[in-house]
């Protein structure tokens, strides 16, 4: 039996940022599927730049989930390193 008494933050931040942005990268293709079959259904049939708005969001959505993911990743060690000094920690079998 291990016992998980303090998460590093900095390693946590990283596990974060890439866990979020890959759940982001999925989000970002739904949006950009959706965009992207809305574009003929415009108001207007000249939209200059009509496929950047369409592939935006395979860039932001990764970005802002991963910065936000790891942020909020960061917070819960913190949280959780503050806990476990009181409690003793998280157990856990490891074969």
């Amino acid at each position: 039996m291990a016992i998980i008494k303090r998460i590093g933050p900095t390693s946590a931040l990283k596990i974060g940022f890439v866990m979020y942005a890959l759940v982001g990268l999925l989000a970002g293709l739904f949006c950009s599927v959706i965009a992207l079959a809305g574009i003929p259904f415009g108001p207007h049939a000249y939209m200059p730049f009509k496929g950047i708005f369409g592939l935006l969001p395979l860039i932001l959505c990764p970005l802002l989930y991963g910065i936000i993911g790891s942020i909020v990743t960061v917070l819960g060690a913190f949280i959780y390193n503050f806990a476990s000094r009181w409690v003793g920690g998280l157990e856990m079998d490891i074969h």
